[in-house]
């Protein structure tokens, strides 16, 4: 282990962070995704710091495998914008740029200055690393891995508190739930995923604060929603979400019948049917997930009286209802009202105009397909092209067979 030092400006050298190396963190480069790779090689190279940050560590550190991997760095959105051709900017009070490959996005954001007033909602200026690693949440989410040296940088004692098992927070706990109430359910989040300790200051800031959730926004909560059906540890995330007082606000309905036996069994099974998907590269679809969520709460009176299409309505308008305020894709929620027509042998009749047939297609984004840089060449009026030829460039190849990933494939 190494320690990195500043100068504190009065002629003396303070430790900032700890420094550790492949054979004490056990993180190999192979683990990382290649486009994520590919990003941060060209950002480094054009003058920028770039790191792998947040949840992509925390899982490679427990031994999973990452679904998503985030890039921090100094340069600025704009900056980054113009070193890459699938770049967008997005956000308004702190900007960040998402890179768009087929089938992914990676997330690039520039280091945040702990130097603000959080309760005035300065919160948005840009820092240094060392300013970021503070602003991050929780200590196990401050970790920053360089792949170009293999080295893990720690400017919180992050390392301590994964051999310790507990979770700590970063911002103070005055404001940081007060700042996002989604935090909460973060916390509650990692504590069922990663078997680690909430720390009791924790625990108390969230039941003070459990009433701030009704304060976001829906659709925020209702992606939050989503990744717990999709954790694999949904039940136990949502009996600590009971506990700690959110439920109630997060769910109202369905929070009065969480502690049913048959609540309990269908997320079990989901959890374990997602926990062996993924051991086998696999995913389980959103209507399924959404099943197992509303299937044991669904009650029919006389079904036996009822058409298929009765009974879908029926159990439409109920789900509505059991999950409210959260608003799902109305496709995704009518796929999971047929899968429980299944399991009662029944089959609608769909109709034409129904949420299922306007619900989106997998089609390749346009900023994120493979042949997308070639598109821009071959797009390029007759006379540039012309120009380009006179440059030696004798012919433009719509497919690079070589490339590794679609990032080196537009370099090339």
């Amino acid at each position: 282990m190494f320690i990195r030092y500043r100068n504190d400006g009065k002629g003396r050298s303070v430790p900032v962070a700890k420094i550790y190396t492949e054979k004490e963190h056990h993180i190999s480069v192979s683990d990382i995704d290649k486009d994520a790779l590919w990003a941060i090689r060209k950002i480094q190279q054009n003058g920028g710091e770039a790191y792998i940050v947040g949840g992509a560590i925390r899982d490679m550190l427990l031994g999973r495998k990452p679904k998503d991997f985030d890039v921090a760095t100094s340069l600025s959105p704009r900056q980054v914008q113009r070193l890459f051709w699938n770049a967008r900017i997005i956000g308004k009070r702190f900007r960040i740029v998402h890179l768009f490959f087929s089938g992914k996005i990676i997330e690039v954001t520039t280091f945040r200055s702990d130097e603000e007033n959080f309760e005035d909602g300065r919160n948005n200026v840009f820092g240094t690393i060392e300013q970021d690693a503070r602003r991050r949440d929780f200590s196990i989410n401050s970790l920053y891995y360089n792949p170009s040296n293999g080295q893990l940088l720690d400017f919180c004692d992050a390392m301590q508190d994964f051999r310790k098992g507990v979770i700590r927070s970063l911002i103070p706990l005055s404001y940081t739930f007060s700042e996002d109430p989604v935090r909460m359910i973060r916390a509650l989040k990692y504590q069922a995923t990663t078997g680690f300790t909430l720390k009791r200051d924790v625990r108390k800031a969230i039941k003070k604060n459990a009433d701030r959730i009704q304060n976001c926004s829906t659709s925020r909560l209702t992606e939050e929603v989503s990744k717990i059906l999709a954790s694999g540890a949904s039940y136990e995330i949502f009996m600590n979400l009971q506990k700690y007082g959110l439920l109630p606000f997060l769910l109202p309905c369905w929070a009065q019948y969480s502690s049913l036996d048959s609540v309990r069994a269908s997320l079990t099974a989901l959890d374990e049917k997602i926990r062996s998907a993924r051991k086998n590269g696999e995913s389980i679809k959103k209507e399924e997930q959404i099943y197992a969520f509303i299937k044991p709460l669904l009650v029919f009176e006389n079904p036996e009286t009822m058409t298929p299409e009765e009974l879908f309505h029926e159990g439409f308008r109920q789900a509505k209802i059991l999950i409210a305020p959260m608003t799902p894709p109305n496709y995704e929620l009518e796929k999971a009202m047929d899968l429980i027509l299944d399991d009662m042998g029944l089959k609608r009749a769909k109709a034409k105009k129904s949420a299922e047939a306007r619900a989106p297609r997998n089609k390749p984004n346009r900023m994120g397909r493979k042949s997308a840089a070639n598109e821009e060449l071959t797009a390029m009026p007759a006379k540039r092209r012309k120009r380009k030829k006179k440059n030696g460039v004798k012919k433009i190849n719509p497919v690079v067979k070589e490339a590794m990933t679609m990032g080196e494939e537009h370099d090339l």
